[in-house]
């Protein structure tokens, strides 16, 4: 569970800090803050941590794609590149806008494809979204580079590897804009909450003023009294979610270093398994280790490694058949059941491009994923614990 592993005093005193002036909301009511300004300051301590210049939090990670898709100016007739196997919302984002979510394929990092990006181009391509899952990093240079001789923006959704890195530099900084996502199951969280980040004051400009009703926040008037560019609408972080991110980010860099040293020893207490391979990730060094991943030789071997490993205590993750992070499990956006009872924006007129969905669109996932199975790395692991998961896997592999 990452962070929420190490709620704690430094939470507590983040959060009465908040408490004590009875200012909720980031904006406005300066004189009864004292001096309280817990999102900015969140916000300034995440530009040093990764190194961008500006960052804006908001209400969830799903949001933060959202916003940082309006921001990118993408709508209604154009199409966006994503993965197979990723949290839904980076494909509700997309439908939010009005555009159209197209899907790639995945690699042996079970991330974005670089080479699928190509394959999916067409006149209506206006962005792409790599996205980094379960903790390690895709192969974001070569994405940036094929974005970049097409013309295409990219943003990353670095929702699932808050802290990570790709040769030195953090995730979420390698394109156009990139986003962070704060829930309870995140490296660190703030219960809901998510971050957009970016280099450019313009997007971050758009973004600051869509997340808010289209308020400019011009400093010398005051609030509700700003002019106003755009429309927007209401995607703010409250002071409550800015301390505990203050907190949480204080403890990124120990959550990860933990997280690796268990991970490491999950590793070897699996290494013995007749036929398993490892996910292979781009840059180990930029692992933040929230999971690990492992393939056997045929989807039946994976099937029967699961239950017998369950049968021992020892939980893993079938994403294959999972409901939530592969493409082919969601029937409603298959049956294309959008909110809108017209099937907007699948349906709007605007849109001259002809989306597919099946399986055989993404032949490495679907190659990869049947195989693959894994297992979340918590910050707090006994060694009885790795002793437990080391005996199921001796067994379990007796049953394959």
């Amino acid at each position: 569970m990452a962070g929420s592993e190490l709620l704690g005093k430094e939470e507590i005193k983040e959060l009465m800090d908040v408490l004590e002036t009875g200012v909720l909301m980031r904006y406005g009511h300066d004189k009864e803050r004292k001096g309280v300004y817990k999102v900015r300051r969140f916000e300034e301590a995440f530009c040093r941590y990764l190194g961008v210049k500006y960052a804006l939090g908001v209400t969830s990670g799903s949001a933060a794609l959202k916003v940082a898709l309006t921001a990118l100016d993408v709508g209604p007739g154009d199409e966006v590149i994503v993965p197979p196997f990723t949290f839904i919302a980076t494909y509700e984002a997309v439908l939010e806008t009005g555009a159209i979510p197209i899907v790639g394929d995945i690699d042996d990092s079970l991330n974005l494809d670089p080479d699928s990006i190509e394959k999916r181009l067409t006149p209506h391509t206006k962005a792409v979204i790599p996205v980094h899952m379960c903790g390690a990093p895709s192969r974001i240079d070569r994405i940036v580079e094929i974005a970049k001789k097409h013309s295409l923006k990219v943003l990353e959704d670095n929702a699932q590897s808050a802290g990570g890195s790709f040769r030195g530099k953090k995730l979420g900084t390698f394109g156009s804009m990139g986003i962070l996502s704060f829930d309870y199951y995140k490296t660190m969280t703030t219960g809901e909450g998510g971050m957009v980040v970016t280099d450019s004051k313009e997007l971050y400009d758009r973004s600051d003023w869509y997340h808010d009703h289209g308020h400019d926040h011009n400093p010398n008037v005051t609030r509700a009294m700003e002019g106003r560019f755009i429309l927007g609408f209401n995607f703010r972080m409250n002071e409550l979610q800015g301390a505990l991110g203050l907190a949480q980010l204080g403890k990124l860099d120990t959550i990860i270093a933990e997280q690796r040293k268990n991970k490491a020893a999950v590793r070897k207490a699996l290494s013995g398994v007749p036929g398993i391979r490892f996910r292979n990730i781009p840059d180990a060094d930029g692992d933040t280790a929230t999971f690990i991943g492992f393939n056997l030789p045929s989807a039946a071997i994976t099937k029967k490694f699961q239950k017998a490993m369950s049968e021992n205590g020892v939980d893993l993750i079938y994403f294959y058949e999972n409901f939530w992070h592969y493409l082919p499990n969601w029937e409603h956006f298959i049956a294309k059941c959008t909110a809108c009872s017209a099937k907007y924006p699948f349906a709007d007129p605007s849109y001259k491009g002809k989306a597919g969905y099946g399986r055989e669109l993404y032949p490495k996932a679907e190659a990869i994923l049947s195989r693959t199975l894994f297992m979340a790395i918590p910050v707090k692991m006994a060694g009885a614990r790795i002793e437990q998961i080391a005996a199921a896997a001796q067994k379990a592999s007796k049953s394959i």
